[in-house]
């Protein structure tokens, strides 16, 4: 458990610090001279296209060194833990999750969106957490219900529909 502790807040800096160094390219980025004027305010007041993912990235790298601080000083419980940090049930259920997401992105581009999203929450509340039948069809179809009209309706960011598009021809003449 401290081994992983340390190895995960180590790559996690790393990729704070990749994402500070890409918020900072934006859209007028010269290859040759990295600028940064897009972390900080404009000259009309407004921040700029990567002054979110830069700050947000920043605080994550600071609390990653904090993590490091901590491991180092044992003052927090997986810093002082010997710990196996993965056992049997972990690797099984890390296994059957990760499987079930990676099902869940293949299916996108062959049945859609929206109908990948509602197996993957049959798979995952039904199978995995054993939530009964009802609670499982009631947010497995409402969370595609409200996607389609968050997303495509309100939104308009047209999600991948894949054999299903032709279902949703008819939503698109109703609603937009």
């Amino acid at each position: 458990m401290r081994r992983a502790e340390l190895i995960i807040a180590i790559v996690l800096a790393f990729f704070s610090m990749y994402l500070m160094w890409k918020s900072g390219e934006g859209p007028s980025w010269d290859p040759d001279i990295a600028r940064f004027d897009n972390i900080g305010f404009d000259e009309t007041g407004t921040p700029g296209s990567g002054f979110w993912p830069f700050w947000l990235s920043f605080a994550m790298l600071l609390s990653c060194v904090w993590i490091m601080v901590n491991w180092v000083r044992r003052v927090s419980p997986p810093s002082r833990s010997e710990e196996v940090y993965m056992d049997s049930y972990s690797w099984r259920m890390l296994l059957l999750v990760g499987g079930g997401l990676f099902a869940f992105l293949g299916l996108i581009e062959w049945l859609g969106f929206y109908v990948a999203i509602f197996l993957f929450l049959v798979y995952y509340m039904r199978f995995l957490g054993k939530h009964a039948w009802r609670k499982t069809l009631i947010i497995s179809i409402l969370t595609p219900v409200f996607s389609f009209f968050f997303f495509d309706v309100a939104m308009r960011i047209v999600l991948p529909k894949g054999i299903t598009e032709p279902l949703f021809l008819p939503l698109y003449e109703i609603f937009l």
